[in-house]
């Protein structure tokens, strides 16, 4: 569960967030680290070297159907809608395949941190990913930013999640068995 449980989708809202995260403080180094909502323990934003990670919106009752395709194609339109809003600031956008890092997490490599904290969040939804992007004026540099939605069984709610990071976004190498 995330804090925005129960929220609306808002594409004007929800587009003004992810460009705000491209000037979000990232830090530099560091162990990744998930903040919860004080009260519900509810996923708010996770940090790490380099990235943040926040939720931007997650199906509740209203978007709970007897069929699960249903509800995933619902959120898929809400993704595509957000993605295409996206594209009319940064151009277009480029894939990058999560289920590379799950694939490698379950053999028991290590992951890069972000795609680590997007697992720990069972965003396992691919990226659509911009970058580089123009950093903020106080701490230029490129910055790349992304957006999924996905879940991680027919059971949990879709979460739409976006990262912004200050290095590019890319799966890692798939497994050599792959």
């Amino acid at each position: 569960m995330t804090v925005r449980a129960g929220e609306p989708f808002d594409l004007a809202r929800t587009a003004a967030e992810v460009a705000a995260l491209l000037t979000a403080p990232l830090p530099a180094a560091g162990p990744t680290v998930a903040e919860g909502d004080p009260d519900t323990g509810e996923w708010r934003a996770t940090t790490g070297e380099g990235f943040r990670a926040v939720p931007l919106w997650e199906s509740g009752d209203d978007g709970d159907r007897d069929d699960p395709d249903e509800a995933e194609e619902e959120a898929e339109a809400l993704l595509d809608a957000l993605v295409a809003e996206l594209e009319t600031r940064w151009g277009p956008h480029h894939r990058v395949a999560v289920h590379v890092a799950l694939l490698l997490r379950e053999e028991g490599t290590p992951v890069p941190p972000l795609f680590d904290a997007l697992l720990d969040e069972d965003c396992y939804g691919d990226l659509a990913a911009w970058g580089p992007l123009p950093g903020p004026e106080d701490r230029p540099g490129d910055r790349w930013a992304g957006v999924s939605v996905g879940r991680s069984d027919g059971d949990a709610p879709l979460v739409m999640a976006a990262v912004v990071s200050d290095r590019p976004i890319a799966a890692p190498p798939p497994p050599a068995w792959l």
